[in-house]
């Protein structure tokens, strides 16, 4: 999907609401600001929805990482329900919201394989699907290893789960389709326009960029994985981590039949999960991982992550990559994702990989919160959003994280 061609315009002295960032978050939040009637204006440092939002894996699931039993110790049984139950509520709300703005951007409900990279991770996965807590079943079926090339043609997972609700879609045409409808509600978005200061003006605030200064009621920070220092409370608190994506020169058909028969959205049990699918054209394989200790260049990343797939599907290694790219995901320290107002400051952000349903989610309901309308709060409203000490934004941490993780993953039980 080509990059949108906007049209070059001075910035306006005076708006009530300032978005900064175009992605899913900001779009979201701006569509329902400028539905409002709230003079809208939309910035972003890059091209419209260069982020993750446009170049990321195309998957929706229905995940919030910490269990319902962990929350539940964290925060009580009653926070611990609504707070899964917006995972629910992110991924029927993309499927509405597409619907409902007529977005083609081959939104599917696929369901996903998630497939166990050891025995023991498959009996772990079939006891917590069968303990589900009332209130937030998902529908699942187990497939066991020998039944598995019904849904996968490789023998390196020991079976896997199937969830039937979750999607996958065009991530670049979700975006330009929000971009489109958020113009058509009369918001202006001017991208290559960089937020470097936020201040305090009487009852609003004065956002100086590098094309200019804009007064505002109210500002919106949706910058996810691209959080810089002009909100450093926002970057102490969230973690920028590099995801990295390949997609595979054109394979036939019949060959893409053999190994996905089903076309679900795929990924696995490890710590350091790989996700793909085949492409919604049914022509590529895309495949998503990490791949390194610490950020790298897709040039070194591509040929890590084609090892991999070959090594899940052997007949794939006659094809070659086509596309290597990367882009940042935010994590969290509570691996929760997180919305709210700080000194007056609406911001959503940090959804631990979940981000084409909780983004557009989370952008809709901060937008609601703005017109203050009761329907946008959420169970995160409630939560303290964590940062640790001498941490600024930088996560010296990663490397030996991984190589933790990786330890784990390749431990037999």
């Amino acid at each position: 999907m080509p990059r949108p061609t906007l049209p070059d315009r001075d910035l306006p002295a005076r708006v009530e609401v300032l978005v900064i960032g175009s992605g899913y978050t900001g779009l979201n939040a701006a569509l329902v600001t400028a539905r409002g009637g709230r003079d809208t204006l939309v910035i972003d440092a890059e091209d419209a929805g260069f982020g993750c939002s446009t170049r990321n894996g195309g998957q929706i699931s229905t995940s919030i990482k910490p269990s319902y039993e962990k929350l539940a110790a964290r925060f009580g049984p009653d926070l611990a329900f609504r707070i899964k139950r917006e995972g629910f509520q992110s991924r029927e709300w993309v499927e509405e919201l597409v619907r409902r703005e007529a977005i083609d951007c081959d939104f599917r409900v696929s369901g996903r394989f998630h497939g166990a990279h050891n025995p023991a991770q498959y009996e772990a996965l079939a006891r917590q699907l069968a303990n589900q807590p009332k209130g937030l079943e998902q529908p699942f079926h187990m497939v066991p290893r020998a039944e598995q090339h019904r849904e996968l043609g490789t023998d390196a997972y020991f079976g896997g789960a199937v969830f039937a609700a979750h999607a996958g879609v065009d991530p670049a045409r979700l975006h330009q389709g929000l971009l489109e409808r958020v113009q058509e509600a009369g918001a202006a978005v001017v991208p290559h326009t960089r937020a470097t200061r936020i201040e305090r003006d009487g009852s609003g605030f004065r956002v100086t960029t590098n094309r200019g200064t804009v007064t505002a009621r109210d500002v919106v920070v949706a910058t996810n994985g691209y959080t810089e220092g002009v909100t450093p409370w926002l970057k102490r608190r969230v973690i920028p981590i590099g995801s990295y994506i390949i997609a595979t020169e054109e394979i036939p058909a019949d060959l893409l039949a053999k190994l996905f028969p089903v076309r679900r959205v795929l990924g696995d049990t490890r710590r350091l999960v790989y996700y793909y699918r085949v492409t919604p054209d049914g022509r590529r394989v895309l495949f998503g991982g990490r791949v390194s200790l610490t950020e790298t260049d897709p040039l070194v990343s591509g040929p890590l992550l084609r090892a991999e797939l070959v090594r899940l599907f052997p007949e794939l290694a006659p094809y070659r990559i086509s596309h290597s790219w990367c882009g940042l995901v935010a994590y969290t320290f509570d691996e929760l994702m997180h919305c709210g107002r700080h000194d007056g400051v609406w911001y959503a952000m940090g959804y631990c990989g979940s981000g084409v349903g909780m983004a557009n989610y989370l952008g809709m309901r901060i937008g609601q919160q703005v017109l203050g309308l009761a329907e946008g709060r959420t169970a995160f409203d409630e939560l303290r959003f964590q940062t640790r000490p001498l941490y600024t934004g930088r996560p010296w941490f990663l490397a030996p994280s991984i190589r933790y993780y990786r330890w784990m993953d390749s431990r037999p039980i």
